[in-house]
């Protein structure tokens, strides 16, 4: 296993963070995603191409895990 260097220390820290109810870092990274895609003008080809893959080879476990991701959070015990 190789050590973080220290550029990685800093950002890994603050990824690690709780940042309370929700996940403030991810959802900013999340809405950069989206609002580039957007700007790149491809969103009508990567609509395409999620209708292939859910068509094609990869179908059953994409709706598996969508339906995974549907299901409401496990509780500790």
């Amino acid at each position: 296993m190789t050590k973080p260097s220290s550029s990685d220390q800093g950002s890994q820290a603050h990824t690690n963070a709780n940042e309370g109810e929700g996940n403030r870092t991810a959802a900013r990274n999340y809405d950069a995603g989206v609002a580039k895609t957007v700007q790149s003008g491809k969103v009508d080809e990567k609509a395409r191409e999620a209708a292939q893959a859910l068509d094609g080879e990869e179908g059953e476990e994409l709706r598996r895990a969508e339906a995974l991701g549907k299901q409401p959070p496990k509780r500790k015990q």
